[in-house]
């Protein structure tokens, strides 16, 4: 039997379209959201102002959540795409290295399921 609400996390969270899915698909959560971009944070906080605005990925220990059920996450991807032909290339440079900080929440949290966008590709 599925919980009547779920913790969700979501890093890089944009203007929270992953709270929409969860909605569309009836799932009740409560969304602990990190995000800096303040337009981002405008439409999200006009949608959804139940969601938990948790600030800079760079600025979260982990251990500030209670049990993650869902983790989600889309890091920045600029300095692995070979449209954007930037100096700074892969994981180790440029925005692309944020990576490092879902894989760093994810061992931390150890959440039930993962969400990472981008990756399938």
């Amino acid at each position: 039997m599925l919980k009547q609400h779920i913790n969700v996390l979501s890093l890089f969270d944009g203007i929270s379209g992953a709270r929409i899915a969860l909605e569309n698909l009836g799932i009740e959560c409560y969304y602990f959201a990190l995000e800096i971009d303040k337009y981002c944070l405008m439409v999200s906080r006009k949608n959804y102002p139940d969601i938990i605005q948790m600030g800079d990925v760079k600025d979260i220990k982990g251990d500030e959540f209670p049990l993650i059920d869902l983790l989600i996450g889309g890091s920045p991807c600029q300095s692995l795409s070979i449209a954007a032909r930037q100096k700074e290339s892969g994981l180790e440079k440029g925005h692309s290295i944020l990576f490092w900080e879902y894989i760093r929440i994810l061992e931390k949290c150890k959440p039930v399921y993962i969400e990472l966008d981008g990756w399938d590709e």
